[in-house]
């Protein structure tokens, strides 16, 4: 009998094109996933993959596989989801995966409540920019932001949540002194690879053409309370920072709306039902601080 777990790093190899890349997303390391290869090759007898200087590609033999390994993988997390939504039980793991800035700057605090209100469910908060897959229970509850509705899987359901809007922000300081006349140049500050907008340049403060590019969401805010220039960030992280302010003449850009998404058998289990109620009157609450404008926690 074929060992299901072989058969998932061969999946894992095909996909990633390489064994590296295979181990990364397994979290294991190199020689585990050539191991279990080679158990999986030893089995059937014939050779899996063909190894270039670009990496692994798939023989024909291998080819062949890939096929009927995707229809189990595909069988194996039906029958998951099927035993995980019998399950009515207010214990057990809920894996749930939304933005850092929401899970940061928002939402930790009624992630406790949930918590002491439920002690018996373990929760594994996955807070990433990555777009985690619900059909293979890569998480059961998505908070995700989406742009365009059209864009959601079918196979997903979801309850919408309030609009989130975002602002540019500078720090208190820099502005100031920009008004004074200071000469220093103000940067937009942005994530990695993202651009410089045409909308960043209507208002009252122009930025240079020069960027100030960071690694990640807190660095960002960070760079901005420096004085180093103006960035966008949501309206619930920029407006509650008291060491920054709205650049004016700027319009609030739409950032998208909030949704609450689930998966098939599992959106019927109770952990899953009763966080995915809570959370979304929590959201709710929080419509107008989503949108911009002062709301208290009271």
């Amino acid at each position: 009998m074929i060992d299901w777990d072989d058969v998932r790093y061969f999946l894992a190899v095909a996909r990633g094109g390489s064994v590296r890349a295979a181990a990364e997303r397994l979290g294991v390391n190199h020689s585990t996933v050539l191991r279990r290869i080679a158990q999986l090759e030893e089995r059937l007898g014939a050779q899996m993959f063909e190894k270039l200087p670009s990496g692994y590609r798939l023989t024909a033999a291998g080819e062949e596989v890939v096929e009927l390994a995707n229809q189990m993988e595909a069988s194996s997390h039906q029958l998951e989801t099927r035993v995980f939504g019998r399950d009515q039980s207010a214990r057990g793991l809920l894996r749930v995966t939304l933005p850092p800035f929401l899970a940061t700057h928002l939402l930790m605090p009624d992630l406790a409540d949930f918590a002491r209100l439920h002690p018996d469910i373990e929760m594994e908060i996955v807070s990433s920019g990555e777009v985690a897959n619900l059909t293979n229970r890569e998480a059961d509850v998505a908070i995700r932001i989406v742009a365009d509705r059209k864009t959601l899987p079918l196979n997903l359901h979801g309850l919408k949540g309030p609009e989130l809007f975002s602002g540019v922000y500078m720090s208190r300081d820099r502005l100031a002194a920009w008004r004074t006349g200071a000469p220093d140049p103000i940067r937009w500050i942005v994530i990695d690879n993202q651009g410089l907008p045409a909308w960043a340049r209507e208002g009252e403060v122009h930025t240079t053409g020069v960027p100030f590019r960071t690694p990640d969401a807190e660095t960002q805010i960070v760079a901005v309370r420096q004085g180093i220039g103006m960035t966008k960030l949501p309206c619930f992280v920029g407006d509650a920072d008291a060491l920054l302010v709205r650049v004016p003449g700027i319009d609030l850009p739409m950032h998208g709306t909030l949704w609450l998404l689930t998966q098939g058998e599992t959106r019927k289990t109770k952990r899953v039902r009763l966080f995915t109620e809570f959370v979304s009157r929590r959201l709710a609450a929080y419509a107008p601080l989503l949108a911009g404008l002062p709301i208290s926690r009271d």
